[in-house]
């Protein structure tokens, strides 16, 4: 909190000064953010698009691209959490920054959490718009056809699969072989998948490395905004991701901290009423929604051709090939998840070790099914569908020093009436018949 109250006052004003972008065989994007005193940041934004600038409405074009500068600041105001962020680059209207204030105190909840920040949501930024408002100028557009955003995980190859019949892009942000792979093995190629390449400014990492304020940050949101410019480009009508009803619950009980707020259903609802002041008719929405974690796996495990690609561990991403690191909560929780529906020889060959015998893993165990105050900090399900899947693992006559750790400290947890209820409370609309039609191919 100390360091907190000395940045805000050294450092009151974070400023949003502009943005440049190139048209040639892609779009090329960069961002101008300043901390006066401290440090300029100009992050950058590439995207596939062989097409010719002529064919958009510039003032469009101009306010999509203004619009991801917005979500893109939080990655360096959260270093200092300036008082006052200060938006010269476009206009923004009150009920916009009315949505930009929740969702910048909701995405950085964990980071004030995890630094004992304590702060009231309206308080902790002003936002000040020293631009001139500009009118957009009515346009017919006809989006068709839709955008998978893509990241590698079991929950897009699970999308993909449903929606295999449609005419579908892909949208894959820093592809790598994993995320690229699904894809492909999905039926996709080169000229049907978006590639965008986001580069973050070196000069955070510095300031980080410093003892300046760091933490999670809402990487969903920052999706949702690249697609909707995606959207436009590419002349497409829905944004499809795959966000599932288990990322609802907060990540510390009794709280609303959520490391994966800005995959919620409150954040989808927010962003779909925010898109309309783009003037567009573009529908944001995930297909998964009314699935839990544990019927996500279940249809998984039979969508067998990704299992050699698949990869959902975030420290494994940052190494040059993309692996299971086997020793985060998010390796053990698919590893937990996906204990009920496929044998022990299948997931060793997944993730190259039997995490249930990992004694090391323990503690990591026990915020997973709910030992603690808190789940772990990263994209993990419900404790009632760890606890699920541990129960259904025993009961199936597994073994291991984490399930024996189970079976002598907990009760079996075979209750999956609440967990296997379909949700009703989604923005699917017809799509609702195709999702529960697969998981009734496989009850």
């Amino acid at each position: 909190m100390d360091k907190f109250l000395e940045f805000r006052f050294k450092y009151p004003n974070f400023i949003y000064k502009g943005y440049d972008y190139i048209f040639s065989d892609k779009l090329d994007i960069v961002y101008h953010f300043e901390i006066p005193g401290l440090k300029e940041f100009n992050p950058t934004i590439t995207i596939n698009i062989n097409t010719d600038e002529s064919n958009y409405n510039k003032y469009y074009l101009d306010y999509l691209i203004f619009q991801i500068g917005l979500i893109e600041l939080i990655s360096y105001v959260k270093c200092t959490c300036s008082k006052n962020i200060i938006i010269e680059a476009g206009y923004v209207n009150n009920e916009q920054i009315k949505f930009l204030k929740k969702l910048y105190f909701n995405g950085l909840g964990e980071l004030l959490y995890r630094n004992g920040i304590k702060i009231e949501d309206d308080d902790l930024f002003n936002i000040i718009c020293n631009a001139k408002e500009r009118v957009l100028p009515q346009i017919e557009y006809n989006g068709t056809g839709n955008i998978i955003c893509v990241g590698g995980g079991k929950d897009s190859c699970v999308a993909l699969e449903l929606m295999k019949d449609f005419n579908n892009m892909c949208l894959i942000i820093n592809p790598k072989t994993p995320s690229l792979g699904c894809a492909y093995k999905a039926g996709y190629n080169d000229q049907s998948i978006i590639k965008v390449n986001r580069v973050i400014d070196r000069n955070i990492i510095e300031l980080n490395n410093l003892g300046y304020l760091n933490g999670h940050t809402p990487l969903s949101a920052v999706i949702a905004f690249i697609s909707s410019l995606c959207c436009y480009l590419y002349g497409r009508e829905n944004i499809i991701l795959s966000n599932e009803a288990s990322a609802n619950q907060e990540t510390v009980l009794g709280t609303n901290i959520n490391h994966q707020y800005s995959k919620t259903f409150e954040f989808e609802n927010d962003f779909r009423e925010y898109l309309k002041h783009l003037d567009l008719n573009i529908n944001y929405f995930s297909l998964l929604r009314g699935l839990s974690e544990y019927n996500i796996a279940k249809l998984f495990s039979h969508y067998t051709k990704y299992h050699d690609v698949f990869k959902s561990c975030n420290l494994g991403s940052k190494e040059q090939e993309w692996v299971w690191c086997c020793n985060c909560s998010k390796c053990l929780f698919i590893y937990i998840i996906l204990s009920p529906f496929l044998s022990k020889e299948e997931r060793i060959k997944i993730f190259g070790d039997d995490l249930y015998n990992r004694e090391d893993l323990l503690n990591m165990f026990i915020e997973i099914i709910g030992g603690t105050d808190a789940k772990p900090f990263e994209c993990v399900g419900t404790y009632e569908e760890a606890r699920l899947a541990v129960s259904q693992a025993i009961k199936n006559g597994e073994a291991g020093y984490l399930l024996d750790y189970y079976r002598s400290h907990y009760d079996l947890y075979l209750d999956d009436s609440e967990i296997i209820k379909y949700n009703e409370e989604n923005n699917l609309g017809e799509l609702n018949a195709l999702v529960k039609k697969e998981l009734e191919k496989y009850d």
